[in-house]
């Protein structure tokens, strides 16, 4: 298949099947990627993100006991109705602006646990033979410009694969996928020269990690259908980037803002606090609760 490598994208993936075992027991019912940061769930301001990158297709890879995402995603026709009739007009535009329209999105399952390149893979028959954006719901980037958007004004100029990507301290670079920096590019963006996947402390080639954020060309179904277990004995995104790496160009893109791991506690909880602090309405009175808490420890 001959691709061209500078496509519109108008697909974007979200894996969303994990167990969320490192939140337990909030997550033993309840899906991960509904917890809420500030009064939206974590895949809500994912898809936001998304949407503002000018991308009109969602697809969601899921797992058993994800339907609150689903139901998420639909209407709600009782909650509906009982806010028209308590005249709770802009809490119903709340609602119908965060819907995704007739179609735009999709659900397809996952039925085992065999990492995010197995996940990735089970979603090639609804993208197809397209470019498309991956982002993990479990990284909240925040800055003045989205993560995706910044993307994909890199990806109008240069087609291919593209990372972001993001400092991290260096003793740190063994709990993520690291890449070698090449040619620097305008935007903050440069060329890659190699990935590895969790290097052991001492050999990164670099400190800047990938931060869940992925412009990706459809040939990486094909590397992914045949790909072997790597870390984990699982089926790593990393690597099957790198093998399309031998045919593609990959372009690394420095996020201009900050990441939120919320795949743990203290991202998650400073992921609140930061979101918060972006809200007109909430900052005031949360700047003065915390120093009102600071004080007293």
């Amino acid at each position: 298949m001959t691709t061209d490598l500078k496509r519109p994208i108008h697909r974007a993936v979200f894996p969303v099947a994990g167990l969320g075992t490192r939140f337990l027991p909030a997550t033993k019912a309840s899906p991960k990627e509904m917890l809420t940061v500030v009064d939206r769930p974590v895949i809500q301001h994912v898809v936001d993100e998304a949407r503002d990158a000018g991308l009109s297709q969602f697809i969601f890879v899921t797992g058993r006991n994800k339907q609150a995402i689903e139901d998420h995603f639909d209407r709600a026709f009782e909650l509906e109705a009982t806010l028209k009739a308590r005249g709770r007009t802009q809490d119903l535009q709340a609602l119908d602006d965060d819907l995704p329209g007739a179609g735009e999105a999709s659900f397809t399952r996952q039925q085992e646990p065999l990492g995010l390149g197995h996940a990735v893979w089970c979603a090639r028959n609804i993208v197809g033979e397209a470019p498309f954006a991956l982002l993990l719901p479990d990284m909240l980037p925040l800055g003045d410009t989205g993560c995706l958007t910044q993307m994909m004004e890199v990806y109008r100029r240069t087609g291919g694969n593209i990372v972001a990507v993001e400092e991290v301290p260096e003793d740190e670079t063994d709990k993520y996928g690291i890449v070698a920096v090449g040619r620097e590019l305008e935007g903050g963006a440069f060329t890659i020269d190699t990935m590895v996947e969790k290097p052991k402390k001492g050999t990164a080639p670099s400190n800047l990690m990938i931060m869940g954020r992925y412009i990706l060309q459809p040939e990486i179904f094909d590397i992914l259908s045949t790909l072997e277990p790597g870390a984990g004995g699982e089926i790593q995104i990393t690597d099957a980037m790198l093998k399309l790496a031998e045919t593609q160009p990959f372009y690394g893109v420095r996020f201009a803002g900050r990441t939120y791991d919320c795949g743990n506690r203290l991202g998650f909880l400073t992921a609140n606090v930061a979101y918060a602090l972006g809200r007109s309405d909430i900052a005031p009175a949360l700047r003065a609760e915390l120093k009102r808490l600071l004080a007293e420890t």
